[in-house]
């Protein structure tokens, strides 16, 4: 942390001065991106011999789950009929939050997912959470597979197409500046929608997924 930002968030918690970073000559963090970072499975699929890390996998791609939420899904627990729940525990912050099942792909997946945990979660029932993220992230590496947020990213673009009608601007769609006004309303409240399903708070962090 520089001097600088340590002495912003110092007297901020004292008071002293309001924490407002950009007064001190601190930039604030910027998400505007419109580089596609989305990822497919693709044909590597058959290099990941591990049926839970597999399943977990599938999961990502398929309700845009995080690693650890995709590891400690438990079928049982989620399967919601109409949508999938995710328990704060597994969950970045601790925020339970809900993700719609909307095809016929996504409820495919939960079912075979339930047949693989039965009554437990995706981590067997003879290993730890680390233990099975040791395994994940091996598994992940033997495919050639660096960073599996894509799958985040390719979640919320496919999402976003389903909510407006056209593509997001990080996968060759139309930039905020190219929409009317009736589009700008879809690509606000879509954007609202896919922040909640990812479980993110901040609306603009969805430029990260989706571009601007």
């Amino acid at each position: 942390m520089t001097h600088l930002r340590w002495w912003a968030e110092k007297v901020g918690k004292a008071g002293i001065l309001p924490a407002d970073n950009t007064k001190l000559g601190i930039p604030e963090r910027r998400y505007v991106t419109n580089e596609n970072k989305a990822k497919e499975l693709g044909d590597r699929l058959d290099r990941v011999n591990d049926p839970h890390v597999l399943m977990s996998l599938r999961l990502q791609a398929a309700f845009g789950l995080r690693r650890e939420e995709s590891i400690k899904f438990q079928p049982r627990y989620a399967d919601r009929g109409d949508d999938i729940a995710i328990k704060g525990s597994w969950a970045k912050g601790g925020r339970d939050r809900t993700v719609p099942i909307s095809t016929p792909e996504q409820r495919a997946v939960l079912n075979e997912a339930h047949r693989l945990a039965g009554l437990g979660s995706l981590i067997p029932s003879h290993k730890t959470y680390i233990l099975q993220r040791h395994v994940y992230d091996g598994q992940c590496k033997a495919a050639g597979w660096s960073n599996m947020h894509g799958l985040r990213h390719g979640y919320a673009q496919m999402r976003y197409e389903v909510l407006t009608g056209w593509k997001a601007p990080a996968a060759g769609g139309p930039g905020k500046a190219q929409l009317n006004r009736s589009q700008r309303l879809s690509d606000q409240h879509a954007r609202q929608q896919i922040s909640r399903e990812l479980g993110h708070e901040r609306l603009k962090v969805t430029s990260i997924y989706l571009g601007s």
